[in-house]
């Protein structure tokens, strides 16, 4: 069953949402004469997540789309309240279902001309049942791509991950790799594998026929890891240097870099990719195609990118792993070893495993040169910028950690 909300428009400066207060004069204007989705109807599967909101208020800021449809399993009572400010005579559309329910999927596409599939699960501990993550990262991208094709949407765009890459278990570097890299992998992660197997079917679908004799276009995001106002991951790390006596655990070694990216970037990469699927000329191009996106934030490892936006929070960082990694590697070999011989009577989770170390402890970073030559995308923040909204989101959430972690 889903439930169908519009909203009207009322005029206020900003608004209050799960991951802190975000301004539509946040949003700086692209440059005029970029193809414009003006008169559209949107969907935006996972509009509630960290990306998805993210996506939805720049599509409202830079756009005059006809209506936007936010389709989430779980949708957030007081969601239409916060884009209020910034939706103009943009209609907007909360749909709550499961998108492995075709005929809700079906009808949240009818009369659509584009959809951004977001919605995912992600998982890099390996927690939930493979049944349960295929049906939603791979079923439901298959019968969203349907949907597309009965209800004749002209565009689909998915967001895929860096994971899809890798690292493989050996643990070999990529530096600066871009969407020819050859790199042999036999993904590990549930995770990888099945949002892979979805980008797979995704481009798959490019130029497949519409019941109205048009054709479907689709490409692929493939992100870094994506950081800024929101990011869950960023809260966890902080939660644990809070109960720490703020000392951030070192988990990855400093040569192991990566090129983080941020939301306020990724959104920006995604609108511009469905703005070049709109443009006739780009459409032949950029369809059927993967990108990396990612931005100028600098190539660090993930534990010192997280001290990098937490030290004006007054955290300090290990110096080096509690333990030598191989010993690390002996200790999640062990766990995954014990919790394998407990899976038939019940199901524990590591905290740590083999794979996820690897992925911490592997230089992997990627271009976004292609993303530059056929979307135009270029980074609208910079370092600089990104990291100063990201530390103070982080410090508006800061004393209800605290507070939570030592004196509950």
């Amino acid at each position: 069953m889903d439930r169908a909300h519009h909203v009207h428009s009322r005029t206020s400066e900003s608004s209050e949402t799960p991951f802190g207060k975000i301004s539509c004069s946040t949003f700086r204007v692209l440059v005029p004469g970029k193809m414009s989705l003006s008169g559209d109807v949107c969907v935006v599967t996972g509009a509630c997540g960290f990306l998805g909101m993210r996506l939805v208020k720049l599509l409202l800021e830079e756009e005059k789309l006809a209506e936007i449809r936010l389709m989430d399993k779980h949708l957030q009572p007081d969601l239409l309240l916060t884009l209020e400010d910034c939706r103009g005579e943009t209609k907007l559309s909360m749909l709550e279902g499961d998108v492995r329910d075709a005929e809700f999927v079906r009808k949240v596409c009818r009369g659509a001309s584009l959809v951004f599939h977001m919605a995912s699960i992600i998982d890099v501990y390996d927690s939930m049942e493979y049944s349960e993550m295929y049906g939603i990262n791979v079923k439901g991208t298959q019968l969203l791509l349907e949907a597309c094709i009965q209800e004749n949407v002209a565009s689909f765009i998915y967001t895929s991950t860096i994971e899809v890459m890798g690292p493989n278990s050996n643990g070999e570097a990529i530096v600066n790799g871009n969407e020819d890299t050859v790199y042999s992998c036999t993904l590990k992660f549930n995770y990888s594998k099945t949002k892979k197997e979805a980008e797979q079917i995704t481009l798959l679908a490019h130029n497949e026929l519409l019941q109205n004799g048009g054709r479907l276009a689709t490409c692929a995001i493939r992100p870094m890891y994506i950081y800024g106002e929101g990011c869950r991951f960023l809260l966890g790390h902080m939660a644990d240097g809070v109960r720490n006596k703020n000392v951030l655990y070192r988990m990855s070694l400093p040569e192991a870099r990566v090129n983080p990216v941020y939301v306020g970037n990724v959104a920006v990469g995604h609108l511009q990719a469905a703005r070049s699927l709109k443009d006739q000329q780009k459409r032949s191009i950029v369809g059927g195609q993967v990108y990396f996106l990612s931005d100028d934030t600098p190539h660090v490892s993930y534990s010192d990118f997280n001290h990098a936006v937490m030290a004006p929070l007054g955290f300090n960082i290990q110096a080096k792993p509690m333990v030598p990694l191989r010993f690390f590697y002996l200790f999640c070999f062990i766990m995954e070893l014990f919790c394998a011989m407990l899976r038939p009577f019940v199901r524990v989770v590591p905290p740590l495993n083999r794979q996820l170390l690897t992925m911490l402890n592997t230089p992997f970073s990627f271009s976004y040169q292609k993303a530059k030559k056929d979307l135009g995308y270029v980074p609208r923040y910079t370092w600089e910028e990104a990291r100063q909204n990201t530390i103070e989101w982080l410090a508006s959430q800061l004393p209800k950690q605290r507070e939570e972690i030592l004196y509950k």
